[in-house]
């Protein structure tokens, strides 16, 4: 494959991994907020697998040079930005 198509690929994971864990911002924010049951402790389960998923694909990124680990980096923050704008 092509340099510029390797880096695409991480740039729109990078954004679907953005929209994805800062979604389980917000879901693991409600869950320790809530009265429930257990909720406060799936909430922190959920912030520890989400961490774990984020570094997980970093560190692939990084595994595979200085451009794919720019790249994800860049498609999380564009992940963030749409996330934000979405439910503000």
């Amino acid at each position: 494959m092509s340099d510029p198509l390797i880096l695409a690929l991480w740039l729109t994971g990078g954004v679907l991994i953005g929209l994805i864990y800062f979604r389980m911002v917000r879901h693991s924010a409600d869950l320790m907020l809530s009265g429930r049951r257990g909720g406060p402790l799936f909430g922190v389960a959920l912030v520890l697998l989400r961490m774990a998923g984020l570094g997980g694909v970093l560190i692939i990124a990084a595994m595979q040079g200085a451009g794919p680990l720019l790249a994800a980096a860049i498609g999380l923050l564009i992940g963030r930005f749409a996330m934000m704008r979405t439910t503000a």
